[in-house]
């Protein structure tokens, strides 16, 4: 009934309302010293970001064509002058002395991880539902609703096992296991696997809750109250970034396998997509668009899987790089905790140097 686009204005009405409550009911805080906003380092900071995701969307489908490499390596290259403008100038937009904090940077860079596997997944979850199903969009949209269950029960046993002394970074691995966990069983489905879908998006969601709320406190924790707004920008960024890697990424990786597997003969738009597919077989005379619509939920089902092994495997790797990174890091005393012994000591709280209890 409605133009496709329309779906993205849903949330104006609750941002318009944040903008008008946000400065009544928000405290207001400011800092005793600040230098000029480093507007240069926005668009270099984009320079970097944008062909690194581009590259690496185009590579697993396509090859690696020089024009990605190409594209990749030309944001290395910015990401490095990031770096060193970030090093040189007076008021840097990310201060590099945040990240040399211990925990603060494994902490975002895991941030990043745990976005990758939970947004790469959902690409596929909701196609599989309603396209390979064969569900309504409202459908779909009711039964995606059933692992938040999971995500509501995942939340409070995590905060009551930290509250217990369990230790941050052990739960943090954990969870990146719990999330691999899940994608293996979406790596198990068929072409009518509804619960299992349910069930392995479900367990990737838990795990990811556990691996979230204890990122962002530890990032949180170890950074100081003065750089607090630049830490919770940093994981924020680090969020929607994994997100669209894992999106571009393990979206490539099933395209790929999704074309790999549609028949030569079939219609162009087909091979492309499943959703192209679907409209092509409602063009076709009976059999024969059955016939396609069952290559293209095989061939779709089959690139799902192929990108939850991927999924396991760098949800696996974060789970041992978690398990390293914050080990014992989790019982230490951390950043906002530490306001008199920065008073004290500011050289070797800016170092993210202090003495375990």
């Amino acid at each position: 009934h409605f133009w496709w686009g329309s779906v993205f204005l849903v949330n104006l009405p609750a941002m318009l309302l944040l903008l008008v409550l946000g400065p009544l009911l928000l405290p207001e805080s400011r800092k005793t010293a600040s230098g000029r906003f480093d507007w240069p380092s926005v668009p270099l900071s984009l320079a970097a970001v944008l062909p690194v995701v581009y590259g690496l969307k185009e590579i697993p489908s396509e090859g690696w064509h020089p024009l990605y490499v190409v594209s990749v390596t030309v944001g290395l290259l910015f990401a490095a002058l990031f770096v060193h403008r970030q090093r040189t100038v007076a008021a840097p937009l990310v201060p590099l002395t945040l990240l040399r904090r211990r925990g603060f940077t494994p902490a975002v860079v895991l941030t990043l991880v745990s976005a990758f596997g939970m947004l790469g997944s959902a690409i596929y979850t909701t196609q599989y539902i309603q396209s390979v199903l064969g569900k309504s969009p409202l459908s779909a949209a009711l039964w995606s609703l059933l692992p938040s269950v999971l995500i509501g029960v995942a939340g409070p046993v995590t905060a009551a096992l930290v509250a217990r002394g369990a230790d941050r970074g052990r739960v943090v691995a954990a969870g990146f296991a719990v999330s691999a966990a899940g994608y293996v069983l979406l790596a198990l489905v068929g072409t009518d696997s509804l619960w299992l879908v349910l069930a392995g998006a479900g367990v990737l969601a838990c795990g990811a809750v556990m691996v979230m709320s204890q990122l962002t406190d530890m990032a949180m924790g170890t950074a100081p109250a003065e750089r607090a707004g630049t830490a919770s920008s940093l994981l924020e960024t680090a969020t929607e970034l994994g997100g669209a890697l894992g999106m571009a990424f393990l979206g490539s990786v099933g395209a790929a396998v999704y074309r790999h597997g549609m028949p030569s003969d079939a219609p162009g738009p087909a091979r492309e997509t499943l959703g192209g597919a679907l409209a092509t077989a409602a063009r076709l005379p009976g059999r024969t668009g059955e016939a396609l619509l069952t290559s293209a939920r095989e061939a779709f089902t089959n690139g799902m899987q192929a990108a939850a092994i991927t999924g396991a495997v760098v949800l696996a790797l974060a789970a041992i790089g978690a398990a390293v990174t914050l080990r014992r890091l989790g019982t230490e005393q951390t950043g906002m905790e530490q306001g008199d012994t920065e008073r004290l000591d500011p050289d070797r709280a800016d170092a993210g140097v202090l003495d375990a209890p």
